[in-house]
């Protein structure tokens, strides 16, 4: 199957309202390039996404794009869209160059042109995330590598909520623990907290394609031994205690079980919270202590925040 990928040359401004025009055109999503990326101090030691390159960016603005299926109807989609974006002048919004290209794109070129976008990041002082595609040798003997391909579900392994998380496992994780991972996704999680020595990982997930994923990654990094992993609602019916559970979920996720962390996680055990945005931070803080934990660690990393809390 052939797609028409719709670049438009245009500004940060105009960035929100192009976007939206898109997806009701029928784009599932958008991809801005964005040159300011290239320039952007990071502020954290790791966890910045590094060896971008620059030829794929504009010199100046911005370059969303957007894939549509290639059919009779195409030239009269993008004949709406380029109206719809014109009109947006009468707002008074700057649409700088305001030009529009199409080309024909097929399904396999669409579907791993993101690759280009995703290389290997050192994450924390051990870890290296090597996606699958890339050739990769070790800086120091006792550095470890993730080889990840996140396919379909959510966890490339360089977003900040997971980087804390794989820092927090880091630092507490000892060999032979037992270790909980709720809300796996790809397993980056669960292979971290494998190669750190932990005997043995169970891994849920309500998304069946993530269990998938999950399953052939922990095989890839051979520690699927290991891990075990299962679809299931959150920890619904899970009864074996352990000594470190982590998740990276959005806040309103985390709230809906933090009781039951605390009855699952050994005294002594820890309770590794991510995905949390700033606004929602006491909001979890207060529902970990009112369940019983103890706060050992707040983490943050740009907008998002990590807790580290320890059963008495």
């Amino acid at each position: 199957m052939k797609w028409s990928e719709i670049s438009i040359h245009t500004t940060n401004e105009a960035v929100e309202p192009i976007s939206n025009i898109l997806h009701e055109a029928g784009a599932s999503g958008v991809v801005i390039e964005d040159p300011e990326e290239l320039l952007k101090e990071r502020e954290q030691q790791f966890g910045e996404i590094y060896q971008l390159n620059p030829g794929d960016y504009p010199e100046e603005g911005v370059m969303i794009k957007a894939y549509l299926p290639l059919n009779s109807f195409i030239q009269e989609t993008v004949d709406e869209i380029k109206e719809a974006i014109n009109s947006l002048v009468s707002y008074d919004i700057d649409l700088g160059h305001n030009k529009v290209t199409i080309n024909e794109v097929n399904e396999e070129e669409w579907a791993s042109a993101w690759k280009k976008y995703y290389n290997p990041v050192k994450i924390s002082e051990k870890f290296t995330i090597v996606p699958t595609w890339e050739d990769y040798e070790k800086v120091s003997t006792d550095e470890l590598i993730i080889e990840l391909d996140p396919g379909m579900a959510f966890g490339t392994g360089t977003h900040p909520t997971t980087v804390m998380c794989i820092q927090a496992l880091e630092d507490t994780v000892k060999s032979g623990d037992r270790i909980i991972d709720v809300g796996t996704g790809s397993g980056v999680l669960s292979i971290a907290a494998a190669l750190l020595g932990a005997s043995g990982v169970r891994a849920y997930d309500l998304d069946e394609v993530a269990v998938k994923t999950a399953i052939e990654n922990a095989k890839l990094n051979q520690v699927d031994s290991l891990i075990t992993v299962k679809q299931n609602n959150l920890l619904h019916d899970v009864n074996e205690p352990a000594d470190v559970i982590v998740a990276n979920i959005l806040a309103e996720i985390i709230l809906l079980f933090v009781e039951d962390a605390y009855k699952l996680v050994k005294p002594g055990g820890l309770f590794i919270t991510s995905g949390i945005i700033q606004q929602k931070k006491q909001t979890v803080k207060d529902a970990l202590l009112q369940a019983g934990f103890e706060i050992v660690e707040t983490l943050t990393m740009e907008d998002w925040v990590s807790f580290i809390a320890k059963r008495p």
